[in-house]
């Protein structure tokens, strides 16, 4: 039950007249609409303390702002940080982007060419990551924030590198959890890994598709740490809160369509902590180590027995390493 107040302290004022409210999702957090212009509006939640710093996280491809747990947020709050997480454009709560006339696309076929080096920029699709970068530097903007430390997850990461490298006045500091500059010819996925992005779930009910994504983290996950009726449960409030399949498939060809990200990746000049699980066959962490490698001023860690997800077993450990990184000099 959440009992904080229905409206959060006179100090979040700051925002100006975004409209927060107690969130129904987390009992540390609130929850706004903010309007971030060119017809986009992202649902938010933020919590803590809003003079402190803050850290915005953002999610990976076709999730909702639940990819970051509850528990795992509260460890940076009572850290000191002023906690942002927020949907995705095509995800949850936030704008979806319906655009009539767009062709059919091959997404195995669009891997194959980013694979291999070849382009996919004649494509035409709904958006880019350049154009999901430009949602969270508008967030940035409109909620009036600077010096922020950023946290991307998977494709959040790479979106999290093109705003860094775009917007560097912005951000202090830069935190990649198993991500990738998405070039040519780094290690593909496992072939076991690789069925999600071709396995279709049995139907579009929620039996269905909770059942999809308890198959999907089962396979991309840190073995041995999945808890199945957590898994359930938010795959359970996912669908529940908004079920937009379509808004998968067009995150899919943003990164497909936008390929190597490598020319952002090196102009990075925000502190840099790479995190990769040495048991991520989706993307392996050879992804991570070329990232820390290409990033200036980055660190490589790997942590043993994570896959591509945040198990409650890594957190204490996650957000020590988060926490350290951005509060060293």
């Amino acid at each position: 039950m959440n009992t904080q107040a229905p409206t959060p302290p006179d100090s979040w004022q700051r925002f100006g007249d975004i409209n927060w409210q107690a969130s129904d999702l987390s009992e540390h957090l609130y929850q706004a609409m903010i309007d971030i212009g060119d017809g986009i509006r992202l649902c938010v939640e933020a919590g803590g303390n809003p003079n402190n710093p803050p850290m915005i996280f953002i999610t990976g491809l076709g999730s909702q702002m639940l990819f970051w747990p509850d528990t795992l947020l509260k460890l940076f709050i009572d850290a000191g940080f002023f906690v942002i997480r927020f949907d995705n454009r095509d995800t949850g709560l936030s704008s979806k982007i319906q655009i009539d006339g767009l062709p059919r696309l091959s997404t195995l076929k669009m891997m194959l060419k980013v694979q291999t080096g070849l382009s996919n920029r004649s494509e035409q699709v709904a958006y880019t990551l350049t154009d999901m970068a430009e949602d969270v530097a508008r967030l940035i903007k409109t909620m009036g924030l600077s010096e922020v430390n950023l946290v991307g997850a998977s494709m959040g990461g790479m979106i999290a590198q093109i705003v860094a490298a775009r917007y560097p006045k912005y951000i202090k500091n830069l935190a990649l959890l198993f991500s990738t500059a998405n070039r040519a010819f780094l290690r593909p996925p496992n072939p076991k890994q690789f069925m999600t992005f071709v396995r279709r779930p049995e139907s579009h009910s929620q039996r269905d598709m909770v059942r999809h994504s308890v198959w999907f983290m089962t396979t991309v996950g840190s073995p041995g740490h999945l808890d199945i009726k957590g898994t359930r449960a938010i795959a359970e409030k996912r669908y529940q809160r908004n079920f937009h399949p379509l808004g998968v498939s067009q995150q899919l060809t943003a990164i497909l369509a936008s390929g190597s990200i490598l020319r952002f990746s090196k102009q990075i000049r925000a502190k840099t902590l790479v995190i990769h699980g040495d048991k991520d066959g989706l993307l392996a962490p050879s992804h991570g180590k070329f990232l820390a490698k290409v990033i200036p001023n980055a660190r490589f860690v790997l942590v043993k027995g994570m896959g591509h997800d945040l198990p409650a077993y890594y957190h204490p450990y996650l957000a020590n390493l988060i926490i350290n990184h951005c509060h060293a000099q």
